[in-house]
């Protein structure tokens, strides 16, 4: 039996308040290349955080990837750069950051939508400094 994977808090600080979550840390290219492919849920409150050793331009695909995702490309200073909503499953178009991103959120889709997650809020992570 897999071991379960070891998550960490994360706050969305929004115009509504502050969403809370636990994450998993992508952090090694084997780790970013699967991330959440094959997984059938995602709680509301789970997500998968990538996190780069220094910002760059990020494009993300939804191959192998069977729920929909709300994705949230995050620059170095913690504030969401760009996002795509509900990205469907098995989609193999580019979702480009539009930016250089120290980060990108992964959280079930729909989920931004409902707590109100636009462009220009702020992400709390230990990776993020000013977060």
């Amino acid at each position: 039996m897999a071991a379960s994977p070891r998550l960490e808090p994360l706050e969305i600080v929004t115009g509504r308040g502050v969403a809370r979550f636990q994450v998993e840390i992508a952090a090694t290219e084997a780790e970013q290349r699967k991330g959440l492919m094959f997984r059938k849920v995602l709680a509301p409150d789970r997500g998968m955080l990538f996190v780069y050793r220094k910002p760059q331009r990020a494009a993300f695909w939804m191959k192998n990837t069977l729920i929909p995702l709300d994705i949230l490309y995050i620059g170095a200073d913690g504030g969401i750069l760009s996002m795509v909503r509900n990205a469907r499953p098995h989609d193999e178009m580019p979702l480009p950051s539009g930016g250089l991103v120290l980060g990108v959120l992964e959280i079930a889709g729909g989920r931004a939508g409902q707590l109100g997650v636009l462009p220009g809020d702020r992400v709390r992570h230990r990776i993020f400094p000013k977060g």
